[in-house]
């Protein structure tokens, strides 16, 4: 039946298995990595066996769908058909005249389908459409502006993408999370792209160094490991990371060389990149020694130097001592949020975002009175911030 299947789409649809080529069972639709780009043959199990196809057994019983393509519906393999493939893409039936995706149902599903492959540039939603566009984009006929590209004038896009996708997190999972996360992975293909055509490296690379990273840091879960908290994991994860820096370096320790090895010795906080925002990068190196057992018995002692800090800022004789006291202060503060299980970052911004609602308040109430905020002093300005938090509050 396969064979004939086979030939027929050949003779059919023009079909050519040279090119590549997907057959995959009508019950097993979500569960496959389907790549719209490539030819696609649908032939429900029934079938192959010379019977009909019930059309509850597709999605009845059916596998787990394929992780990333498990969202809305995921259960539902004419869904998933019409978010892999643009509506009008058509469709080949065996029997009967054909049909498109976009009025495709579930008892077509009952029948073997012939689906031709997708221009990569409208296969949007398969993993390999993104590296297509930014290929494409790069070619002499492409677009001016991705052509003059580098690395490094792409840097400042990076960072704003991450921002935003930091900002969009706050809502939680939303549409404009999906597109927000969209335009970051741009930025990885992009650089990806970059780097295949200096030979360098590409996004098979990228992913590939990602994924066996993470399985060799959970040996917990891929290996024979047992970690049975949080806390485990961590101190297993940093275990890892310093076996992997050693056999990096290619000898044993951390710090600088020495003798006459003057390959540079990576340590435990050398990973932290120092363009990360400085609270964030402060929490993770911190973060980094207590999982190496650097750390206070318990958050009193923290306090304790919080109070020590706060006097040592007091009592700072010039400029340049006061300057270095109150990073030390800030340092221990967010050692405080670390133990209490804030993200100090995260904090923060939520704090400055108060204070924006709060201050907007205060310029309201002010062009009420129609005077000057820098007329007013500071007692009334201060009553004017009770007054406004009692009304966000009352909200």
């Amino acid at each position: 039946m396969l064979d004939r299947l086979i030939g027929e789409a050949r003779q059919r649809f023009g079909l050519d298995p040279a090119a590549g080529w997907q057959i995959v069972s009508a019950e097993r639709l979500v569960a496959t990595p389907l790549e719209p780009s490539r030819p696609l043959l649908v032939v429900p199990l029934a079938v192959l066996d010379d019977g009909a196809a019930p059309i509850d057994t597709l999605t009845e019983g059916a596998e787990d769908p394929l992780p990333g393509r498990h969202g809305p519906a995921g259960r539902d393999p004419v869904t998933l058909i019409g978010r892999l493939y643009p509506a009008d893409h058509p469709i080949g039936r065996f029997a009967g005249e054909g049909t498109t995706v976009g009025a495709l149902t579930a008892e077509d599903l009952a029948g073997p389908l012939y689906f031709a492959p997708v221009a990569p540039e409208l296969a949007v939603a398969g993993p390999w459409s993104m590296p297509y566009i930014a290929a494409r984009l790069r070619l002499p006929d492409g677009c001016p502006w991705d052509r003059e590209q580098t690395h490094e004038s792409l840097r400042k896009h990076l960072l704003e993408e991450a921002y935003e996708v930091y900002d969009a997190l706050e809502a939680g999972a939303t549409p404009a999370l999906a597109e927000e996360l969209g335009d970051l992975l741009l930025q990885v293909v992009l650089h990806a792209q970059l780097a295949a055509e200096a030979g360098v490296f590409d996004l098979a690379d990228v992913q590939g160094a990602i994924a066996r990273k993470i399985i060799r840091r959970h040996p917990h879960v891929f290996g024979d490991a047992v970690a049975e908290s949080s806390s485990d994991v961590m101190r297993q994860w940093e275990r890892i990371k310093a076996a992997e820096r050693t056999e990096r370096d290619g000898g044993e320790g951390g710090g600088e060389a020495d003798g006459d090895d003057d390959r540079p010795r990576t340590g435990a906080l050398d990973g932290i990149s120092r363009s990360m925002p400085a609270l964030a990068a402060s929490q993770e190196m911190q973060e980094r020694a207590a999982a190496l057992g650097y750390d206070w018995p318990s958050i009193d002692g923290v306090l304790e130097k919080v109070a020590e800090e706060l006097r040592e800022l007091a009592e700072a004789p010039d400029d340049m001592n006061r300057r270095e006291e109150f990073g030390d202060l800030l340092l221990v503060i967010v050692n405080v949020g670390r133990r209490l299980g804030i993200e100090t970052e995260s904090a923060l911004r939520a704090a400055n975002e108060k204070f924006r609602r709060r201050f907007g308040r205060i310029e309201r109430m002010v062009a009420e009175r129609e005077v000057a905020i820098r007329d007013l002093d500071f007692a009334t300005l201060d009553a004017l911030w009770d007054a406004a938090k009692a009304e966000e509050r009352a909200t």
